[in-house]
């Protein structure tokens, strides 16, 4: 790792401004998917009428201090005051990149929607001023029904801990089905057999929500690499797969745009359908854009 360390650094932040869209204020589908990644895990799903938004962090740093931690490449597309109405707030755990206090605070005061939350994370929530009628809390494997839409506490292989405590709260996925439509939002994990076993149990999935970025050989078994998450979306049952965890903060040391490039090969030998959206883009899940490579003049 240190000297990994030294090599490559310039390579580990893009070259230039990352291109943002700004989401559109349409009504969502009522009858099928659309997805808007706003960066890192932070996405909004549409899913037969009714919004969903995953791990919104919304800060300059995923950190106990905005003052130290790896700091944005890019703006959020859209300020938190802007979001539109949202029926769930779903959390994967509580790492600081995935669980921000100031923005959990400031979703109580602008939004009315629930948060769904592994096991032990409410506490968290009760601290920073969610009201406890605001939380659900879900074990592996349980359920709850929330705007007409099932939500499904699933596995990962990831661990949980904010500053210097470890796994003392659930981490987990989810999946979230309507009627007809279904989506697989992974959270952090590293690859294991499970996903099959979700997929046999809940999919298939419309479009799955699948880390790409932040791996490293030293530790396999918490993050998985592009081609596993090519992967976990085909034992899933997965019809079109969404990147994220990349691109937004600096939190491993291969190069920016390597995790993008590795699925775009892995997904062709596989063929398997991917979608890379800008920052703020949004995508139809029936009729999603072919892959254009924009990241490719930030090298």
């Amino acid at each position: 790792m240190l000297g990994e360390l030294t090599r490559e650094r310039g390579q580990r932040r893009p070259a230039g401004p990352v291109p943002l869209r700004v989401p559109p204020a349409d009504p969502p589908p009522a009858d099928g998917v659309r997805a808007i990644w706003y960066g890192h895990a932070s996405t909004l799903v549409e899913i037969e009428g009714r919004r969903v938004l995953f791990d919104p962090v919304w800060s300059r740093r995923p950190s106990p201090s905005q003052l130290v931690g790896p700091k944005r490449h890019h703006p959020v597309p859209v300020e938190l005051r802007e979001l539109p109405e949202v029926d769930a707030i779903a959390i994967s755990h509580d790492h600081y990149d995935h669980l921000d206090m100031a923005t959990v605070r400031r979703l109580t005061r602008t939004q009315r929607a629930p948060f769904l939350v592994p096991l032990g994370i409410g506490a968290h929530l009760e601290r920073w001023g969610v009201p406890t009628y605001r939380i659900v809390e879900l074990d592996w494997d349980e359920e709850v029904e929330v705007a007409g839409l099932r939500f499904v506490a699933t596995a990962a292989r990831h661990f949980s801990g904010r500053s210097l405590t470890r796994n003392d709260t659930l981490w987990g996925s989810w999946v979230v089905a309507g009627r007809a439509r279904r989506v697989f939002y992974a959270g952090d994990s590293g690859y294991f057999e499970g996903y099959r076993g979700i997929g046999s149990a809940h999919g298939p999935f419309d479009l799955t929500l699948m880390p790409i970025g932040a791996y490293s050989p030293s530790w396999p078994d918490i993050h998985m690499d592009p081609e596993q998450a090519v992967q976990a979306h085909l034992d899933l049952g997965g019809s079109l797969l969404l990147p994220v965890h990349w691109a937004t903060f600096t939190l491993a040391l291969h190069p920016w745009a390597e995790p993008v490039e590795r699925l775009w090969r892995e997904a062709k030998a596989r063929d398997a359908r991917i979608v890379v959206p800008r920052p703020g883009e949004a995508v139809d899940a029936s009729a999603a854009p072919a892959v254009e490579g924009w990241w490719e003049t930030l090298v």
